[in-house]
C-alpha cells in the first residue's frame, strides 16, 4: 500500500532506473533502499518538516539527508529532471517568476550584500523563483536570484539552455526588453509579449496565445502545495535547488 507523501509503482518504474547502483563492491555497511531514500525526500518534500522530523520507518534522518546532499552533488536529480525534459513539447514555451519568503534578514545582513539567492523586497527577506513551461505547463528550466532582481534579466540565461526554434515565447509585460525580443528573433523563435504599460509604440500581440501564460502560473500553483518550497527553509542555495528538482520531478510523473 502506497503511503501518503510517496511514490506509487508507476512512477517509481519511471525513475528507477536513473538512480546509482544500491549495491556496490565497497566495504561496510550495506546502503539504504534507493526507493526508501526518494520517499524520504518527497516526504520532506511535500510536508515542509524539520529533517529532524523524519518518520522512524525512513531510517536516520542523517542518512536521508547525507544520500540528498550526495545526489544534488553527483548531479543526480539533476540528470532525472533533464531526463524527463526530454518530453517537452517546447511549441509553446512561457517564462515566468515566484516569489517566495526566505530565511530572516539577519542570517545575511551582516555580510556583504545578499548570498545565497535571498534578497530584500517589500515583503522582507525573499527569494525569486525563474522557470520556464512548456506547451503543456510542464517545467523545463528553473533559477534562483534574490527577490529584487528584475525577472528581465533571468530571461535570456534561461533560453540559451533551451532549443526555442520555431516556439512561441509567451511572457508578461515585466519581459518587454528589445534585447530579450532580438534575442528570440534571433534565435528562430516568435515572442508574444505586450507592451509596458505607458510605451510610446505599442506592438500588435496575439490576445489570444498570451491567455498561455496561464500555464507558468499553474505551474507555480503546483509548487506551492510542496510547503519545502512555498517557504524557503534552506538557506544554502543548492539545497532549495535540490527541493525544487524533487518537486519537478514529481509534476513530471504525475
Amino acid at each position: 500500500m502506497t503511503r501518503r507523501y510517496e511514490l506509487t509503482d508507476q512512477e517509481w518504474e519511471q525513475i528507477a532506473s536513473l538512480l546509482p547502483p544500491e549495491k556496490t563492491n565497497k566495504p561496510g555497511r550495506p546502503p539504504k533502499d534507493n526507493r526508501l531514500m526518494v520517499n524520504a525526500m518527497v516526504w520532506i518534500t511535500r510536508s515542509g518538516a524539520p529533517w529532524r522530523d523524519l518518520p522512524e520507518r525512513y531510517g536516520p534522518w542523517k542518512t536521508v539527508y547525507s544520500r540528498f546532499r550526495k545526489w544534488i552533488g553527483d548531479g543526480i536529480l539533476d540528470n532525472i529532471f533533464r531526463v524527463l525534459c526530454l518530453e517537452a513539447e517546447l511549441g509553446g514555451t512561457v517564462p515566468g517568476c515566484l516569489h517566495r519568503p526566505g530565511p530572516p534578514a539577519q542570517c545575511w545582513c551582516k555580510k556583504r550584500g545578499p548570498p545565497n539567492g535571498i534578497g530584500h523586497s517589500r515583503g522582507g527577506a525573499s527569494t525569486k523563483i525563474h522557470a520556464v513551461v512548456d506547451a503543456y505547463g510542464y517545467p523545463v528550466y528553473l533559477m534562483l536570484s534574490e527577490g529584487q532582481r528584475n525577472d528581465v534579466n533571468f530571461a535570456i540565461p534561461m533560453l540559451e539552455q533551451i532549443d526555442i526554434g520555431g516556439s512561441q515565447v509567451v511572457a508578461d509585460r515585466g519581459y518587454d526588453s528589445t534585447k530579450l525580443l532580438d534575442y528570440i528573433y534571433g534565435r528562430g523563435g516568435e515572442p508574444t509579449v505586450p507592451s509596458r504599460n505607458g510605451a510610446k509604440f505599442e506592438r500588435r500581440c496575439d490576445w489570444q496565445l498570451y491567455k498561455e501564460r496561464h500555464l507558468v502560473e499553474k505551474f507555480f500553483l503546483k509548487l506551492k502545495a510542496f510547503r519545502r518550497i512555498a517557504t524557503r527553509y534552506d538557506k544554502l542555495p543548492f539545497t532549495y535547488i535540490g527541493f525544487l528538482c524533487i518537486a519537478s520531478i514529481l509534476i513530471w510523473l504525475k
